[in-house]
């Protein structure tokens, strides 16, 4: 094995069972961590004191990301571990040792806070199965036949961000009426809209809208597993991170932030019209200014399980703090089929009820 050092040598955290000198993970049942070996169990100062921070001290700050590697050597087995700019944690390829870069070796922005796994491996396996066979046209085949190939727990970087709000804004709103005009055989009745302006000013407080820190990972996807637990969050801390692989975000805040603010807007708009009784909308403006704008860099648990049906890969996501499942599954043509066909037979005997109903 060559251990030779291309780049400079730097520092991960590991912990040593005290009874057995294997390496210990974090448990997410114990929420403490455990050895795999011996299955002793440590417990680690924890702290929910996750405190938000002015936008304005990232702006200022800055970040310095470089998509370099950076080289360090297991202390299990003495083999050479590379961990590439966007990762916080993985494992040695050799002995499966957890290598956690402390948090003095981030680069530009650190994140401050982290939501643990509360489900475990276990659990979110069986919520996957339930999943895939609630999915009404996935194949029978792959329903019974369902195993995970790669199934891991990663820490996704995120940004949530809280924001006071105050808007001003105005619109043009209607309702549908209906209205019988002509006579005779021109006696019909027709849909005309009453329109009507709107406009004022609304304000309003935004908690924890949570924005996507990695390039690799889609908001949409994030999107449908949340939300998380809001009284599990925690302070950042190494110990978390043992036994699971973990990413940094390769996004800058400030574009984070945009996004933010994209979702906040339609938020806003939502709740603006939710005052009013409206059929259809022909235009709404709205100005928002943000004010007290804070953030949280957060790493949030979730399970990648990856499974092969026809040579294809599907990958399932799991909330590791909830347990909420969303992924994509294979469809069977036949069941569509099946469906389709009596979709439309009912349509036709329908059809016949009200034919010879008259």
């Amino acid at each position: 094995m060559d251990n030779d050092f291309t780049k400079d040598q730097r520092e991960t955290v590991t912990v040593k069972c005290d009874s057995c000198g294997g390496n210990m993970v974090f448990d997410p049942a114990t929420q403490m961590l455990k050895c795999p070996h011996c299955e002793s169990v440590k417990d680690f100062e924890k702290s929910s004191n996750a405190q938000e921070i002015d936008i304005l001290t990232a702006f200022s700050q800055g970040e310095e990301w470089k998509d370099e590697s950076s080289v360090y050597r297991c202390e299990n087995c003495g083999a050479v571990v590379v961990l590439k700019a966007g990762e916080t944690a993985t494992l040695c390829p050799y002995c499966q040792t957890s290598h956690v870069v402390k948090s003095s070796e981030f680069a530009g922005l650190k994140p401050n806070a982290l939501y643990p796994f509360t489900v475990t491996t276990e659990t979110a396996r069986d919520s996957v199965k339930k999943y895939v066979k609630s999915r009404l046209f996935a194949p029978k085949k792959f329903k019974k036949n369902l195993v995970a190939d790669n199934f891991k727990g990663v820490y996704q970087p995120c940004f949530t961000f809280d924001s006071h709000t105050q808007s001003s804004y105005v619109g043009r709103i209607g309702n549908r009426h209906t209205r019988t005009v002509g006579s005779g055989k021109n006696r019909r009745t027709e849909t005309y809209i009453v329109w009507r302006t709107i406009s004022g000013s609304y304000s309003d407080f935004f908690n924890d809208v949570m924005i996507n820190g990695d390039t690799a990972y889609s908001q949409k996807t994030l999107d449908k597993i949340l939300p998380y637990n809001e009284r599990d969050i925690k302070e950042y801390a190494n110990d978390y991170l043992t036994g699971y692989m973990a990413k940094r975000s390769d996004r800058q805040i400030e574009d984070c932030w945009n996004d933010g603010k994209a979702e906040i807007d339609k938020l806003i708009r939502s709740r603006i019209l939710a005052q009013y009784i409206y059929d259809v909308v022909d235009y709404l403006n709205v100005s928002t200014t943000h004010n007290n704008v804070t953030y949280k860099y957060v790493l949030i648990p979730i399970y990648l399980l990856n499974y092969k049906y026809n040579k294809k890969l599907y990958t399932m996501h799991v909330n590791g703090n909830t347990g909420k499942v969303t992924g994509k599954t294979p469809v069977s043509p036949w069941k569509v089929l099946l469906a389709v066909g009596i979709g439309l037979a009912i349509c036709f005997l329908i059809g016949l009820a009200f034919m010879y109903g008259e």
